[in-house]
């Protein structure tokens, strides 16, 4: 089992705020948004993404990935599961309070991969988790 663990990124909203947004995926029509303003960032890596309220699909370099809220727990921590994914793989984020109007969040992604599997995702994963993390830290809350 691969982690991959974002820096810890600060969100200028405060931990009840942020964790009602993210444990409801139709609260996140805006991270379309967000992505259409970050494609040349992401250099075309993601391409579609499609959500109801417990589950996530996009698409990152030409593969499809589903990933399906299996815990919630409250104000502190939403995990995901893979599901339709080329390898499992699990994903957190864990939101903590910093003050009243602040929080703070990291995402963390777990994958079942093998030793040479290892060497060709690891790059992908973690530059895929700091920009996922980027990106929810730049969502309204």
């Amino acid at each position: 089992m691969a982690k991959f663990e974002s820096e810890i990124k600060f969100v200028p909203y405060n931990q009840e705020r942020v964790y009602n947004k993210l444990a409801d995926l139709n609260n996140l029509a805006d991270i379309r948004e967000k992505l259409e303003e970050m494609r040349d960032k992401l250099e075309g890596k993601v391409q579609d993404m499609t959500f109801d309220r417990d589950s996530l699909t996009l698409t990152v370099q030409g593969i499809n990935v589903t990933l399906r809220i299996i815990e919630r727990e409250p104000y502190k921590c939403i995990k995901f599961e893979g599901d339709k994914s080329p390898v499992p793989m699990n994903l957190w984020i864990q939101i903590l309070p910093v003050s009243e109007e602040q929080s703070k969040m990291k995402v963390t992604i777990s994958a079942e991969v093998n030793m040479f599997m290892k060497a060709m995702v690891s790059k992908p994963l973690k530059e895929g988790v700091e920009k996922l993390a980027d990106m929810l830290s730049m969502i309204p809350y």
